[in-house]
């Protein structure tokens, strides 16, 4: 993204040329802009003079940036000036992308092009092309960044511009390079070099892009050579945007060899440079990578830079911006359908008319009413063809939108899988204790199997000849066979915990490899029901019966699930319900109130189809959960069972696999009366 904002800044300059008397806006103070301003007799150059403070400002105060570039909008829109709404909205939206609104840029962008389209002002355009680009490269759509810079090169070469063709040259290496097709990568960058240099021009973002392509070959000497090289250029031109993300390309170089301190210093002078700078991507991979650095040698240092990496991804990519671009996309499909479908309609209204002018034309001669049945049959199958293109466009537009679902799926697993590391610290505490229970036990069992060695020497050189009195050493001998066999059972018990954990987090981070099938939830529930219970019983040789009642609905159409994922689900809820109820058996006394001592455990299961949603509930009359820890039920490695009997992992692993089916997983309780887990599987996994 970095490399987006700074190639649309740069672009600039195209859009102004032939609108400010080729004005050089790069080389303008605001204060002499400001005096052009207030002297200023028409409102055209009003608009077009807060534009170029817009732009001026755009690095070094991104408010006052916005504040002018609304200012020339709002002026513009009132005197009906198009090229000057288109200017002022690409220049803003060039801020509001450097400051982490995706929604509102790609808003303003697409209103820019509207604005180019209505108006015959497509040579404006290669800016809001390639900002519209650098947000879906920034989405991680890189097919439909390319689209848009691929655009930008076509307007700049039919305008032969080649200012705008070196840089969509520039944004479609950079494409390529994130695609890992090197020699594509290659070809665009070496083409853009080409064109600056036409232009007797130096451009420091090509000499990073070419510092990228050679860090990907491996060639990480040659990379550092092109990065020093984009710095010098950037710190000359006064550009603390390209400064800061080349900062970042030479700590990631840095990192890579090996080099710490050296990483540190320039990963810090990047986050410095971006915050002046307001720029999120670049702070957020910055803090990313002085998080990492730290890690190893400063737990404190490397939390305070991930909250900061989090906090710019947060505001860069949030499911609430994620969900904002979406809209904004469907928005603008369904108005391109619209316009689409509005100029259909004109071409078949034009149509019918001339066909009934022809009826009535021709209707006195035979000849000629044939003729005009032909046309109209030829007519009909125009439309026909029209309906066909519509509904491909219909599904074109229709697979774009699941595109971008599946792209805020992936980000969301994206963030989940990164929490896993979190989840490591608490897997490394749990295991470490049955392990050194292991250990400790093992070097007992060394110790002890040397005594009882020399308990047997001595007694051999000490017993005299023929004398069989070895009581006490026999005794001895069976006290440390008997603490030996005590510790190889304690190391067993500890070492089957430690198994379980892991086990536990390999269920928690694999992902599923079944395959959803329509699929009888009553038999489904019922078979793990009794699987469960039995299980229970012969594992826990619990003396007491549980009373199991089932009530299922009948009319439970099939539902499209993993069978052998809910089933997980079903044998961990069934389990804890018969834990529960065996809890609370052991609980009761003679002294116990009333209704305990009368206690009889049961564990209901039960189905229902609700008008949008299937619920499975599994209720047991044990001793209920406190609110406190219902608030924890779910989080990984939280376990209220006795150390060695749960690992944590089961409720977290549940609450997971029904979330993955588009479902919920929630808990009601009573304390000292019941608790009950509800499964909710959405009506559009039913099939009917």
């Amino acid at each position: 993204m970095k490399k987006i904002i700074f190639s649309l800044i740069l672009l600039i300059g195209i859009a102004i040329k032939g609108l400010a008397q080729d004005r050089q806006v790069e080389k303008l103070e605001p204060d002499n802009l400001k005096q052009e301003l207030a002297m200023a007799r028409h409102d055209t150059t009003r608009v077009l003079i807060m534009v170029d403070l817009c732009t001026i400002y755009r690095l070094s105060d991104p408010d006052s940036a916005l504040y002018y570039g609304q200012q020339a909008l709002t002026l513009a829109k009132k005197i009906r000036f198009p090229k000057g709404e288109l200017l002022a909205l690409s220049f803003q939206s060039f801020v509001v992308t450097s400051i982490g609104n995706l929604p509102r840029s790609l808003e303003m962008g697409l209103k820019a092009l509207q604005l180019a389209e209505g108006n015959q002002l497509q040579e404006h355009t290669t800016p809001t092309l390639n900002n519209i680009g650098g947000i879906y490269r920034t989405l991680g759509d890189l097919p439909k960044a390319l689209t848009y810079f691929k655009q930008q090169m076509i307007v700049g070469a039919i305008l032969s511009n080649k200012s705008g063709l070196a840089y969509s040259e520039l944004a479609i290496g950079g494409i390529f390079l994130e695609m890992n097709q090197l020699d594509s990568s290659a070809y665009y960058l070496k083409k853009s070099l080409e064109h600056f240099n036409s232009l007797d021009r130096v451009e420091p973002h090509v000499f990073t892009g070419l510092g990228d392509m050679e860090m990907k070959s491996g060639n990480t000497s040659l990379a550092l050579d092109y990065y020093r090289k984009s710095l010098t250029l950037s710190i000359q031109y006064d550009e603390p945007t390209r400064t800061s993300s080349t900062y970042n390309s030479i700590s990631g170089l840095y990192k890579i060899i090996d080099q710490r301190d050296s990483s540190i210093y320039y990963a810090k002078k990047g986050l410095a440079t971006a915050q002046l700078t307001s720029q999120i991507e670049v702070v957020g991979k910055a803090a990313s990578l002085l998080s990492e650095l730290y890690e190893a040698t400063d737990a404190k240092e490397a939390l305070r830079y991930y909250k900061i990496a989090t906090a710019a991804k947060d505001s860069l990519l949030g499911s609430a911006s994620i969900q904002a671009v979406q809209l904004i996309v469907a928005q603008e499909q369904e108005r391109q359908k619209e316009m689409e479908l509005t100029k259909i309609a004109f071409q078949n209204q034009v149509k019918q008319y001339a066909a009934l002018a022809g009826l009535v034309f021709f209707l006195l001669v035979a000849f000629i009413l044939y003729r005009n049945n032909r046309q109209k049959q030829k007519a009909n199958g125009l439309l026909q063809q029209q309906k066909e293109e519509i509904d491909m466009q219909r599904n074109k537009a229709e697979k774009s939108l699941d595109k971008l679902q599946s792209t805020q799926a992936q980000l969301i697993q994206s963030e989940k899988m990164a929490s896993l590391g979190e989840l490591t610290a608490g897997i490394a505490h749990e295991i470490q204790n049955p392990l050194n229970f292991v250990n400790n036990f093992s070097e007992i069992n060394k110790d002890l199997l040397d005594e009882l060695k020399g308990l047997r020497l001595k007694r051999k050189e000490e017993s005299p000849p023929g004398r069989s009195d070895r009581t006490g050493d026999e005794q001895a001998e069976t006290d440390l066979l008997k603490d030996i066999e005590d510790n190889e059972q304690k190391i067993l018990q500890h070492g089957k915990r430690a198994d379980a954990i892991v086990k536990g987090m390999l269920q928690h981070s694999q992902k599923s490899s079944g395959v959803k099938e329509p699929t009888d939830i009553n038999l489904l529930a019922e078979e793990y029901y009794r699987l469960a219970y039995h299980s229970f019983k012969a594992k826990e040789k619990f003396p007491i019966e549980i009373k199991l009642i089932i009530d299922f609905d009948a009319n439970l159409p099939l539902v499209n699930i993993i069978p052998q994922d809910i089933g997980r689900v079903l044998l961990n809820l069934y389990n804890n319900a018969f834990w529960a109820c065996k809890i609370k058996s052991e609980g009761v006394t003679s002294e116990s109130p009333l209704h305990f001592i009368n206690y009889h455990p049961a564990v209901n299961l039960s189905t229902k189809k609700h008008p949008n949603k299937i619920e499975i509930r599994i209720l047991d009359n044990g001793p209920g959960i406190s609110q406190n820890i219902i608030d924890k039920i779910f989080q990984p490695f939280f376990t209220t069972k006795p150390t060695g009997q749960g690992t944590g992992l089961g409720l977290s692993l549940s609450y997971d696999i029904v979330n993955a089916h588009g479902g919920d997983l929630t808990v009601k309780s009573v304390v000292g009366e019941r608790t009950e887990f509800i499964i909710s599987l959405p009506t559009q996994n039913v099939q009917s």
